[in-house]
């Protein structure tokens, strides 16, 4: 009785863990544009107004956008958070970095369009895989371990997609696009190595705990339900903006 007992409190407090960010998650996505994750409109205007190339500009605005996108944040967050040797998170790092750079580069300068709320709900998707992968999910319910390195690979190119949607959006100028589009896509891995190196040191510091090993399982749901948020957010977009049928 007792155990049950036990049991039940855990999984309460679990469950308060996870409801309460979930649903300030909630509120914060409805209640404000600002988490449309797109350019600002300081940045959209420098973007439009301006010819030629402006590398030092480019690199500023993908650095801010890589940055302050919570989206690439949390799948990053996830992909490093039972990885201890710098050696494979500079792999796994590596392998998202060159996955959302061939997707960035060849969706802006070949112009290949996809539905930016398709591309954000599958992204919001990558969280929660990564999330079931750090609790086990995929090998106890399939009985086998997807391959994690080609999963970040793939997800990176979805990921590399949704930057490049953000830029389509803009009237951007053939006068130094080339150039001007790789700086914003070495502004965007300098971004993820400033951001990536914070979330470092603050999971250096977590590990040290000993709360941690108890402590990561209700961290991952929380995370894996963030990803939910993500995906319901821009599907309810993609539903609400697609045109709709005359009957």
């Amino acid at each position: 009785m007792q155990e049950l007992l036990g049991r039940k409190t855990h999984w309460l407090g679990i469950a308060k863990c996870v409801l309460i960010p979930a649903l300030l998650l909630l509120l914060a996505f409805t209640a404000s544009h600002a988490f449309a994750h797109g350019v600002a409109d300081e940045d959209k205007t420098f973007i439009e107004q301006n010819t030629g190339i402006h590398l030092l500009p480019f690199i500023y605005l993908g650095a801010k956008h890589m940055v302050t996108g919570y989206d690439h944040l949390l799948f990053l967050f996830g992909v490093i958070f039972f990885l201890y040797r710098m050696k494979d998170v500079g792999t796994y790092v590596s392998l998202f970095a060159i996955g959302h750079s061939v997707t960035l580069l060849t969706g802006v300068l070949t112009g290949t369009h996809v539905n930016p709320y398709i591309v954000d709900a599958i992204i919001g998707l990558s969280v929660v895989y990564k999330a079931l992968d750090n609790l086990g999910a995929f090998k106890l319910v399939l009985g086998f371990q997807p391959n994690a390195k080609a999963a970040v690979l793939i997800f990176g190119f979805f990921h590399g997609f949704g930057l490049a949607t953000k830029l389509q959006e803009l009237t951007l100028s053939q006068d130094g696009l080339i150039p001007n589009i790789v700086a914003f896509n070495v502004g965007v891995e300098m971004g993820q190595l400033l951001a990536l190196s914070a979330i470092m040191i603050a999971m250096g510091f977590w590990r040290r705990t000993e709360n941690f090993r108890r402590q990561a399982f209700s961290a991952n749901v929380v995370l894996m339900t963030a990803g939910f948020i993500l995906i319901g957010y821009q599907l309810t977009g993609y539903f609400m903006n697609s045109p709709r049928i005359p009957t």
